[in-house]
């Protein structure tokens, strides 16, 4: 599975408004042409780029009581898509709730 999951916050959600860009969590081996296909399979829009970061993951500490527990938090790879002008002008929208 390519998309994981769509990443919708604050930022993300200005970003849809403004510029028609749509953020998602995507496989960490996926290349933009695979994560263009697979949005465009999924929610029947036209992609007009895609864009890709790798984040890493950080190491995290917690004390406790007992002892001091070290982990780390998990890489990822997010990807950001832009969808295509419609014909009336309008960037395509995708509905991430059309299937609850």
């Amino acid at each position: 599975m390519i998309l994981k999951k769509p990443l919708i916050t604050e930022k993300t959600s200005k970003m849809i408004e403004k510029k028609g860009q749509y953020t998602f969590i995507v496989d960490a081996q996926a290349n933009k042409i695979e994560i263009k296909k697979a949005i465009e399979k999924m929610y029947n829009v036209t992609v007009e780029s895609v864009n890709t970061i790798n984040y890493a993951g950080k190491p995290k500490t917690r004390y406790t009581k007992s002892k001091v527990i070290t982990g780390h938090t998990p890489n990822y790879r997010k990807a950001i898509v832009t969808t295509a002008l419609g014909e009336d002008g309008e960037r395509e929208m995708i509905d991430f709730y059309d299937n609850i």
